[in-house]
């Protein structure tokens, strides 16, 4: 879909700081983090959300595993929240099925911290997708 942001990156033609792909999704950082990397995983194929295609979970649970281990060795992350929304009302704002891999850190657990986006959580994109990486 050409007016579709996240088919675009897939594509190539917008440019992102991706940390993981296969055949099926790809994952990149999140522009606008809640937690110090904050990582979107998506589909390559576009579907509106998920609960449009069911099959399309299957074709990420890769790439959410791998992501989700990834940012726990790399960052020392001590565990993840995995959230997709469905809807506008739900607060999805691209309608491409995408996953939020929020990685969550001692100093600030909980649910409640969830929501609030972390100080300097957007700071160096380049040096935290090269940490990652690496």
């Amino acid at each position: 879909m050409d007016d579709c942001v996240f088919c675009s990156i897939v594509a190539g033609r917008i440019g992102s700081r991706r940390v993981w792909e296969d055949e099926d999704a790809i994952a990149f950082l999140d522009i606008a983090p809640y937690h110090r990397g904050h990582t979107l995983v998506i589909p390559r194929r576009h579907v509106v959300d998920g609960t449009a295609d069911p099959a399309v979970w299957g074709e990420v649970a890769p790439a959410i595993v791998a992501v989700s281990n990834l940012v726990k060795t790399k960052l020392g992350a001590q565990g993840v929240n995995i959230l997709s929304n469905a809807g506008s009302v739900a607060g999805q704002e691209v309608f491409h099925f995408h996953v939020h891999v929020l990685p969550r850190y001692a100093d600030r657990p909980g649910m409640q911290a969830l929501a609030q986006r972390d100080p300097g959580a957007g700071d160096d994109l380049d040096a935290l997708q090269a940490q990652l990486l690496g």
